[in-house]
């Protein structure tokens, strides 16, 4: 009997170590472990040294806990304008809660995978050519809050959705750049006339000022000639005023001068006709000769008189 003893001590040394072995359980980090007793989900074990009931308690699901990318295949999608495109994108997520990512939903990448493809399906179908093409932001955003809150249930936390690629058909595509072209032209000729008007309006403009400008030269000019006239005409009148008192007492020499200057003015006036060629003058030459004698003394004499004042 003693024997057999050292043996038994040996086997059950040897069964308590495979306890212990089965018992014992290291988590790498990034990941948690579900525990199942006899088929039924007890607790989850956190990364580091963990200990279970060996035989009764077994791992059931091992879920990564760090964030996951995952591609989403490219897929052909009729828009709301029934243009054909080709697109597809990536989901970042992350399980929140490992005991719900394992046993609410079945093949959770598949879920999540399934679920974005339908709903990039109804979310882009909903959208014309050229808001697809220019609010993928918008459509990033409305994807992430559909998709995120149908899997929060299953413990996910979904991050990002991005689309990656929008492919239209090459006809398409054909049409699209023949269109930008269109309007580039647009947006040249718009600018051509644009600036031709701007062109016209400083022309105009600069018309406008040159006007302005030779209308005042002409007010100024009229003005000084105005004024020239007016002391012309004070002259005049001054010249007349002294004529009149000279022949009011009695002066020849006045009278003389008074008609010379008349006589003197027709004459010019005749010369200076554009339909004049020939002036035939029967002029009494002595006493024109008289009369601008007249005029030297009487203009003598207004000098003197001037002469002694001073």
């Amino acid at each position: 009997m003693l024997e057999g003893f050292p043996a038994f001590v040996v086997t059950l040394a040897i069964f308590a170590v495979i306890l212990i072995f089965l018992g014992v359980k290291s988590v790498s980090q990034g990941m948690e472990y579900t525990v199942e007793r006899f088929g039924r989900y007890t607790q989850t074990l956190t990364p580091g040294l963990n200990f279970i009931v060996p035989v009764i308690d077994r791992i059931g699901r091992k879920i990564n806990m760090m964030e996951t990318v995952l591609d989403v295949p490219s897929q052909e999608i009729i828009t709301k304008d029934n243009a054909i495109v080709r697109v597809d994108g990536v989901v970042f997520y992350q399980v929140l809660d490992s005991a719900k990512a394992a046993y609410e939903v079945n093949q959770l990448e598949l879920a999540i995978l399934q679920l974005t493809m339908t709903n990039l399906r109804t979310v882009m179908g909903s959208m014309d050519l050229d808001e697809l093409l220019s609010k993928r932001d918008e459509i990033n955003t409305r994807l992430l809050m559909v998709v995120d809150e149908a899997t929060t249930p299953w413990g996910v936390k979904v991050i990002r959705i991005e689309i990656k690629d929008i492919t239209p058909p090459k006809d398409l595509v054909d049409s699209m750049g023949r269109q930008m072209k269109a309007e580039r032209d647009k947006r040249a000729a718009i600018l051509v006339a644009e600036g031709e008007r701007q062109a016209a309006i400083l022309a105009a403009e600069g018309q406008k000022q040159a006007a302005i400008l030779e209308a005042e030269g002409r007010k100024e000019s009229a003005s000084r000639d105005a004024e020239a006239r007016e002391r012309l005409a004070q002259a005049e009148a001054r010249a007349t005023l002294m004529l009149s008192e000279a022949i009011g007492k009695g002066s020849v020499q006045a009278v003389n001068y008074f008609v010379a200057l008349k006589y003197v003015e027709a004459i010019t006036k005749l010369a200076a006709a554009p339909n004049q060629r020939v002036l035939l003058m029967p002029l009494d030459t002595s006493g024109l000769i008289g009369t601008l004698a007249g005029v030297a003394e009487l203009t003598q004499e207004a000098i003197s008189k001037a002469g002694a004042r001073s």
